[in-house]
């Protein structure tokens, strides 16, 4: 971690939607002492977001606000070396990421972000993972409800699991939520570059090492009634299989061979119908400009939901672990993914980063890999669910 920095934690995009929900989080539960800062490219759209910090905190009238631009690599540059670890909500990032993420690689600074998507994530390990290892940066993509909830929620499963066997784990994922204009911009960008992204998996699948002895495996996703857990398992088109997977491929705890499949929990089979046709419809259109132009004008970067929907909306991920004659049943829970448990999970990421003692790492890393347990009990602490309901 660099000493000799101006911030521990510099928020930028702290203007947006979930960018003011983490800053509020932050005021509420940074730690005393903690050196932080709100970036964003509006001095004034800064100034009103710190006023209403003040309303948490009075001794916030003081925050630091640092002018930063996605458009401008030299003020990326300064947030970078200014902080120890920077936070960033500011997507689609494959349009408006790359630049951040290079200049934390360049100067060793630590970073997290929410971004669900995959070509991102693939483009920045080609770009930026040889200079992070080279400079001690962890670059920590995926902090919010993608993917912790599923990373970590297998890190606890398979803790529960023999050593030094095969293990097989699949997780079900069941919400209620609505989601903002930023996550719906990012989406259909995502099922827009479905073919671009496909080039660049395949291009990161040529350069990243693999496990030597060991097998890793994502299975294959089918849709079928899951007796085990009482509902219809839907394939989920997310990153989420992809980090469990480099988890399971970095850490040796995950056994000489390790199976896991990602699904959609759906209860009522017109639903699992219905959900799947919708999906299958957003992705289709997202190929058509006009279409897709017409789609992301229904809803604008900065809209989410109001505090009253989402203190109803809910998550739930099931795992079903077995290996070694052993199997058990886990569950991750909490309230509103998308935002309130997404903004506390990436605040928690980046004061663990900032504060936590953690095991020697560097480069492109997940959840799991970089933070582990020490992430898991912050989010214990914090109120999300970690359960054993069967061992």
């Amino acid at each position: 971690m660099p000493t000799g920095r101006s911030y521990d934690i510099v928020l930028f995009g702290a203007t947006g939607f979930t960018g003011e929900l983490t800053a509020e989080y932050l005021a509420r539960h940074a730690p005393a002492g903690t050196r932080w800062a709100l970036a964003g490219r509006s001095p004034d759209r800064l100034a009103a977001v710190r006023d209403r910090l003040t309303a948490i905190d009075p001794a916030l009238a003081g925050l630091d606000l640092l002018t930063a631009d996605a458009g401008d690599p030299g003020s990326l540059r300064a947030v970078a070396e200014a902080a120890r670890v920077v936070i960033t909500t500011v997507g689609p990032y494959v349009h408006f990421g790359d630049a951040l993420v290079g200049a934390c690689a360049a100067a060793g600074t630590d970073y997290v972000d929410l971004s669900g998507e995959p070509e991102f994530v693939d483009r920045t390990y080609l770009r930026h993972h040889a200079t992070a290892v080279a400079n001690g940066a962890r670059l920590v993509h995926c902090c919010g409800f993608d993917s912790i909830p599923y990373d970590l929620g297998v890190h606890f499963t398979v803790g529960r699991l023999p050593e030094g066997v095969p293990l097989r784990v699949e997780g079900f994922v069941s919400a209620s939520a609505t989601f903002s204009g930023g996550t719906f911009h990012s989406a259909l960008t995502a099922f827009a570059r479905l073919r671009a992204s496909a080039r660049v998996a395949k291009e990161r699948g040529r350069a990243e090492e693999r496990p030597a002895g060991r097998r890793v495996r994502g299975l294959p996703p089918r849709p079928r009634y899951e007796r085990r857990i009482g509902a219809w398992a839907l394939p989920a088109p997310t990153i989420d299989p992809q980090i469990v997977l480099r988890s399971a491929r970095t850490l040796e705890r995950y056994g000489p061979a390790f199976d896991y499949g990602h699904h959609l929990a759906v209860r009522r089979l017109p639903v699992a119908i219905g959900l799947a046709g919708g999906v299958g419809a957003l992705v289709a259109l997202a190929q058509l400009p006009v279409a897709r132009g017409w789609l992301l004008g229904r809803r604008r970067p900065g809209e989410g939901p109001s505090a009253e929907r989402r203190a109803r909306s809910w998550f739930r991920v099931v795992f079903l672990g077995e290996g070694g004659g052993k199997r058990v049943v886990t569950e991750v829970s909490g309230g509103d993914p998308g935002y309130g448990e997404t903004s506390k999970m990436l605040a928690e990421s980046a004061l663990c980063l900032a504060f936590d003692d953690l095991p020697a790492c560097s480069g492109q890393v997940t959840t799991a890999v970089a933070m582990g347990d020490a992430l898991t009990a912050r989010l214990v602490a914090a109120g999300i669910g970690f359960r054993v309901l069967k061992d």
